[in-house]
């Protein structure tokens, strides 16, 4: 049975679609190419995406991609004081960061960050230790055991999902077992990390699976190359095939949608709500006049 799900000040219902925005603090972020590397530039996004309807706001100071190495002090550096002055500008709403390294985790909940989304699946297995000691919550992502900032070979899996969800639930059993709250766990299928197109197709097509087992499943879907791959568009012309993705996802049950697009998606989640019956329309006056 699916719970609510609370994290920092905000509970959401069972069955209510939540945004997460991306904010990189990333010069070579493989979307906007550093647009937000800057913190002016990143406080105006993070403005727009709450207006747009962005519950979340997840700040990342690395990329997911190979590149120049990042070390935790610089990591650090990118995101703690950006989180704080998030924090002091939005008190409500939800502040996660995108980190793998236990010791950032620690700085950044220090400063206010309400989520962990652990994205390289327990890498560093201290990230869950730290979100139970300051309370918050936590992403437990499927990977394929990939190193961080590192892309697939030839990875090959005899059922791909059984093995996200012998890893996903067992990372979110192992949360709750060190402490984090239970309603603040979700699990993450883990799109294109440690995955190949068809993996990734795949587990959008079985992601009711995920939902089944009662965790909220978040997707982090937007732009990404199983989508480029599938329709053969460069990163600029995958939005309609990811908003189609979101449509798909959110029909089988998902919750939370990490993406660069808020208002577009917004719509997407509205419109698969509506049908499904868990919200109203915003008007319905036709055929009644």
């Amino acid at each position: 049975m699916r719970k609510p799900l609370r994290l920092g000040r905000r509970e959401f219902d069972a069955y209510e679609p939540v945004i997460m925005a991306i904010v990189n603090r990333t010069p070579d972020s493989f979307y906007d190419q550093g647009a937000t590397f800057r913190d002016e530039p990143a406080l105006a996004r993070v403005e727009q995406a709450v207006a747009e309807g962005a519950a979340i706001i997840d700040i990342g100071g690395v990329k997911a991609g190979p590149g120049e190495e990042v070390t935790a002090d610089e990591e650090a550096r990118r995101t703690v004081g950006f989180v704080a002055e998030v924090r002091r500008r939005f008190p409500d709403v939800v502040i996660s960061v995108d980190t793998w390294r236990h010791d950032v985790g620690a700085a950044v909940c220090e400063a206010g960050a309400d989520l962990l989304n652990d994205a390289w699946g327990g890498v560093d297995p201290k990230l869950a230790e730290v979100a139970a000691r300051y309370g918050v919550g936590l992403v437990c992502t499927h990977a394929g055991g990939a190193e961080p900032r590192t892309r697939p070979h030839r990875i090959a899996y005899d059922d791909v999902m059984a093995d996200i969800l012998r890893v996903t639930l067992g990372l979110a059993e192992r949360a709750v077992e060190l402490g984090v709250p239970r309603e603040s766990v979700l699990i993450d299928p883990g799109h294109d990390f440690g995955k190949n197109t068809r993996h990734s197709l795949e587990a959008t097509r079985r992601l009711g699976e995920m939902t089944e087992t009662g965790w909220p499943v978040l997707v982090s879907l937007s732009n990404k190359d199983f989508v480029g791959e599938t329709l053969d568009k460069p990163v600029k012309e995958r939005v309609i095939g990811t908003l189609a993705t979101t449509a798909v996802s959110a029909w089988l049950g998902a919750q939370v949608y990490r993406v660069h697009e808020v208002a577009e998606t917004r719509q997407v989640l509205d419109m698969v709500a509506t049908i499904a019956g868990h919200r109203e329309p915003a008007v319905a006056r036709r055929g009644l006049a």
